[in-house]
């Protein structure tokens, strides 16, 4: 299976992704991990894409679209899960020139109120790197339950910047809906409060129900 997940910044994309990698034994490949491996190495490409993620914008498609298809290439035939690739109509008809054949896209529907509130009541360790949420996974005092170091919130979790994240998807990538809609490849589900509700309809949109 080849599947491209589809999602605004807090859907819970990369949840889902590693239980439909787990079912279907196919790996995630995800370019945001790419990039944030680049930026802690310290590479020209990291150093470019931190400049776009720290004002919660996308990585121009330059950056990324010879990276994905490099990997996508010495891949061949063999399925995977694409999470943060295609995110913009252009990237999508890079793919498509790729000659890649899609199964299906699935796209994870929140509000954005939902994700706003998701996404600045996270908060991680400074040290250890253990994750918390203010409402949903609350850590026992002001500390790390783990370690007892300081937690933090990451800066592209603040509200202001998770809104602009918000306004960039909606513009840039919520377009790609469309455009694969009327490939007939596309499939919908709502992103629950629970994550095993969401997972359920999930697997129901891709044919396991």
């Amino acid at each position: 299976m080849k599947l491209i997940l589809l999602g605004a910044p807090g859907a819970g994309k990369g949840t889902q992704a590693e239980r439909i990698s787990k079912k279907y034994n196919i790996p995630t490949i995800s370019t945001g991990e790419i990039l944030r491996t680049q930026i802690k190495n310290g590479t020209e490409l990291g150093a470019k894409a931190k400049e776009y993620m720290d004002k919660g914008q996308l990585v121009p498609d330059n950056l990324v679209i010879g990276m994905v298809a490099d990997f996508l290439s010495a891949r061949g035939n063999e399925g995977y899960i694409l999470d943060g690739f295609p995110r913009s109509i252009p990237q999508a008809e890079a793919l498509d020139a790729m000659g890649i054949t899609l199964d299906k896209v699935l796209s994870i529907e929140v509000p954005d109120e939902t994700i706003v509130e998701r996404m600045s009541g996270r908060r991680v360790c400074s040290k250890c790197g253990a994750t918390y949420h203010t409402k949903y996974n609350p850590p026992k005092g002001d500390c790390c339950d783990a370690c007892g170091s300081a937690l933090k919130i990451r800066d592209d979790d603040n509200e202001a910047t998770v809104r602009d994240r918000l306004s960039v998807y909606h513009a840039q990538t919520e377009p790609l809906k469309s455009f694969y809609e009327k490939k007939g490849i596309l499939v919908s589900v709502v992103g629950c409060e629970k994550v095993d509700d969401t997972t359920a309809l999930v697997f129901e949109a891709l044919g396991e129900a």
